[in-house]
């Protein structure tokens, strides 16, 4: 269950993503349209989620067939690696901002984090497929960072954010689907 409750964090934070940037420049249709799909990303892992603890209960046991160890996720290790999120996400975005940056920084500095956090909890969790999602979001923090330094500035938050979080929300869903199998 840890892992499924994992999924539904991960798409929790990929929903918000999409929901604060898909904005201008994009086309406002084109914004709800993938506002509405976020929230029914969301929706769909929930449900999944809802699923698998009425199957856990029902069987007596650990409903979740995702792979890697079933041992405590949420262990010192990675209360250590959240606890250096936490510092390096507002940290980062207090410096950028005394630093007088544009504020489309903060949601690429974002995107970075997260994924450095998923790459550092992979071999924590002895689970190396989030490593995947861990590169990708920070892929996309880092071409926010040198979008920002151009005139593709205005798209910094779809490239860093809409796109950051449609990537949480594909991988929760498609882990949430494989715990449910």
């Amino acid at each position: 269950m840890q892992r499924m409750t994992g999924m539904l964090i991960g798409a929790v934070f990929g929903m918000v993503f999409v929901l604060v940037n898909a904005h201008e420049p994009l086309n406002p249709l084109i914004g709800i349209c993938l506002r509405v799909a976020a929230v029914l990303g969301l929706v769909s892992v929930i449900v999944m989620w809802v699923v698998t603890v009425g199957r856990a209960r029902t069987a007596g046991g650990q409903a979740d067939g995702i792979p890697g160890p079933a041992g405590n996720m949420f262990s010192r290790g990675y209360l250590v690696v959240v606890a250096a999120e936490a510092i390096l996400l507002f940290g980062g975005i207090a410096l950028l901002n005394a630093w007088g940056q544009p504020p489309q920084m903060n949601v690429a500095w974002v995107a970075v984090v997260v994924g450095v956090h998923f790459i550092a909890l992979a071999p924590i969790w002895k689970h190396y497929g989030i490593m995947m999602p861990g590169v990708i979001l920070t892929v996309f923090g880092l071409a926010g960072f040198i979008m920002a330094a151009t005139s593709a500035i205005t798209w910094v938050p779809f490239v860093s954010g809409v796109l950051s979080g449609v990537t949480l929300l594909a991988g929760s869903i498609y882990f949430a689907r494989r715990g449910m199998a």
